[in-house]
C-alpha cells in the first residue's frame, strides 16, 4: 500500500481531521488511500506555534490512513493564506505549490513501526501470515485490538 511520510505535528493532524491539505514541493497523479507515516523528526516551531505538546507524538510508526482525493496547485501566496486553516503552515516561504486535498482519516489503534521515505512509497511488512505486505499487518494490528479487547 502507499505511504507517505508526514513530520509530526501535522501527522497525527490529518490523522485526527484537523488538516485536510498536505503542503509539498512536487505534484502527484496518485489518487486513493494511503496509509500516513510520522517521521522520527519533530517540527518543533509548528508544536509551539498550534500549541501542540510535543511529548504526546508518536514517531517512526505509521498512525493511519487517509484518502487523496485531488491536488490543488498553488499560484500565488495569497491562494496559500486563504487556505490556511486547512493545511495550518506558516507563511515561512511559497516553497509549497501543491496541496494534497485530504479525507477520510482513520487511525490505527496499534501505531505500526516503520521507517519512512521521500515521496509516496510502497510500505512492505515483514509477516509470517502473508507475503510481506501491509495488508496483513493491518490486519493483525485489528485482530490484536479486538483481541485484547475481549479479555
Amino acid at each position: 500500500m502507499k505511504c507517505l511520510s508526514v513530520s509530526q505535528p501535522y501527522a497525527d493532524l490529518i490523522i485526527n481531521g484537523k488538516k485536510t491539505i498536505e503542503l509539498r514541493t512536487w505534484n502527484t497523479k496518485f489518487r486513493g488511500e494511503c496509509l500516513i507515516h510520522a517521521p522520527i523528526k519533530i517540527k518543533d516551531e509548528a508544536c509551539v506555534r498550534l500549541g501542540i505538546d510535543k511529548s504526546n507524538l508518536r514517531t517512526g510508526v505509521i498512525i493511519g490512513k487517509v484518502e487523496v482525493y485531488d491536488v490543488k496547485s498553488y499560484n500565488s501566496l495569497d491562494e496559500l493564506k486563504k487556505d490556511h486553516k486547512k493545511h495550518l503552515f506558516n507563511e515561512e516561504s511559497f516553497r509549497h505549490r501543491y496541496g494534497f486535498l485530504l479525507r477520510n482519516p482513520q487511525a490505527l489503534r496499534v501505531p505500526i513501526s516503520y521507517k519512512g521515505s521521500l515521496g509516496f512509497f510502497e510500505a512492505k511488512m515483514k509477516s509470517r501470515q502473508s507475503k510481506n505486505d501491509i495488508k496483513s499487518e493491518l490486519f493483525d494490528e485489528e485482530y490484536r485490538y479486538q483481541w485484547i479487547g475481549k479479555h
